[in-house]
């Protein structure tokens, strides 16, 4: 059960990653601010996570061990246990790839001031964070895919029309 922010938030990042990674001209300003808007979605979503609806809030969600721990138990016994918002390994991979688009930001928006400024370490830093992003965005499309079938959910259909629903 996701609300319309997670929605929008979700999709919104995706577009800036894929544009950005694929189709816009790395140092340009459309690359920059959408790199921008995608910390900014991040840095809103981050909030969302403290004041918005149940299953969008970190406490719902937020991988603590003894969660992560549960949840790796019950995949290794066969059981597929429902949640209605992120699973703990979905939540790790949600946090990883927030902390990720908002570190490509940081990089990016230093290599554009005087003291950064043509720094190869930098480009070639955010080049890695890019690909790490990539490499994860690919993982978490990859483990939606295999825990919808598990959990008998249609997990991408939820995040366009908010609901979890079983089949």
């Amino acid at each position: 059960m996701w609300d319309r922010f997670v929605r929008v938030f979700h999709w919104t990042l995706v577009s800036c990653v894929l544009l950005n990674y694929f189709a816009l001209e790395k140092g340009e300003w459309p690359h920059e601010w959408t790199g921008y808007l995608a910390s900014a979605m991040v840095v809103a979503r981050i909030a969302w996570g403290f004041i918005g609806s149940r299953h969008a809030r970190f406490s719902d969600f937020f991988p603590t061990p003894s969660r992560l721990m549960e949840h790796l138990r019950a995949m290794r016994q066969g059981r597929a246990v429902l949640h209605w918002g992120h699973n703990p390994l979905g939540a790790v991979m949600m946090l990883l790839m927030m902390a990720l688009v908002l570190a490509l930001g940081l990089t990016g928006w230093m290599q554009g001031t005087d003291t950064y400024f043509g720094e190869e370490w930098l480009q070639d830093l955010h080049e890695f964070l890019a690909n790490a992003l990539i490499a994860s965005a690919g993982l978490h499309a990859a483990a939606a895919l295999v825990m919808g079938r598990i959990e008998r959910t249609r997990l991408v259909r939820a995040m366009v029309t908010g609901v979890k629903e079983r089949y």
